[in-house]
């Protein structure tokens, strides 16, 4: 509804990034250099520096963007009180998630969401748990939920649920009998385990940094960027892992892997993670409610 050239300007500058603005606006580069320009004409003097691929904000700059950001808070309580009057939920978001959470917990809140609020477009990017709260601290996602815990105080994070991990052997391994497994047990195996960066492998090291006996004796055989390809590993009899009790239902009832319960024992929080702000769009309330009241539903697997 704001000027166009204005909404660009605000990206860019929040950002300082035309590559990061483009992307958070779904517009080309040359598209959004192209309105920057257009408003630095309008005004007749330079909004941004740009040295060394980098960019700053100019003096100018700098008043606009302070201007534009009390214009955008404006616009949004008007679109606010305005969808309050008419219970109409509508709008656009940007949702990240980390991998397990966006293979399977997501897929169903998502759709059930939609179902209701049939206006509401949802746009997902799946990346791990760092790169989720890199894409919050910049501002290309309204929305995150991630597997470990956020270290960043300028966030505000609200944990949703519990997550419960337990170790994954094939069928016929030594240890498949167990009804619970000592960490210093799993580490007598080749361990299978996820990428850097992600929130799973964080919890499981920070788990055996705590409890096991022996902090080096960790065997990885493999390093893999998903839980589908962690589980292809563990049943091709290539090591073992430990992983969301959430992601192995259907191989459990196909008998394709076996789970043993941690001793002790590993639970994680999903969170939802967004920046602290004086106000949000209706449609991002409503989502957080709606998430909040789907997690209480689904507490535990």
């Amino acid at each position: 509804m704001a000027d166009r050239r204005l909404q660009v300007f605000h990206t860019v500058a929040r950002l300082l990034s035309f590559t990061k603005a483009a992307e958070t606006l779904h517009m080309t580069q040359p598209a959004v250099t192209f309105q920057v320009r257009q408003l630095e004409e309008y005004f007749n003097t330079r909004l941004f520096d740009r040295t060394h691929n980098r960019i700053s904000l100019t003096e100018a700059g700098a008043r606009v963007y302070q201007y534009s950001d009390k214009i955008f808070e404006l616009y949004g309580e008007m679109e606010n009180a305005v969808r309050e009057m008419t219970g109409e939920i509508s709008g656009s978001l940007t949702i990240g998630a980390s991998t397990t959470i966006a293979e399977y917990m997501l897929p169903a809140l998502l759709g059930d969401f939609r179902a209701k609020y049939p206006d509401v477009s949802i746009h997902l990017k799946v990346a791990n748990t760092d790169g989720i709260v890199s894409m919050v601290e910049n501002n290309t996602i309204d929305l995150g939920v991630v597997e470990a815990p956020v270290s960043n105080k300028n966030l505000v994070v609200d944990e949703c649920r519990r997550d419960h991990l337990v170790a994954i052997v094939p069928p016929g391994h030594p240890k498949a009998e167990l009804k619970t497994i000592t960490l210093d047990e799993l580490l007598e195996y080749p361990f299978i385990c996820r990428e850097e960066g992600s929130g799973t492998r964080e919890v499981i090291a920070e788990h055996m940094a705590r409890w096991s006996k022996c902090q080096t004796c960790m065997d990885v055989a493999m390093e893999l960027g998903s839980p589908e390809a962690v589980k292809g590993a563990v049943e091709a009899g290539m090591g073992i892992s430990v992983v969301s009790n959430a992601t192995i239902q259907k191989e459990l009832r196909l008998g394709t892997l076996v789970s043993i319960e941690l001793n002790p024992p590993l639970e994680r929080p999903f969170s939802f993670v967004h920046q602290k702000q004086k106000f949000r769009v209706r449609v991002m309330e409503e989502l957080l409610d709606f998430a909040r009241a789907y997690c209480l539903e689904h507490r535990s697997v």
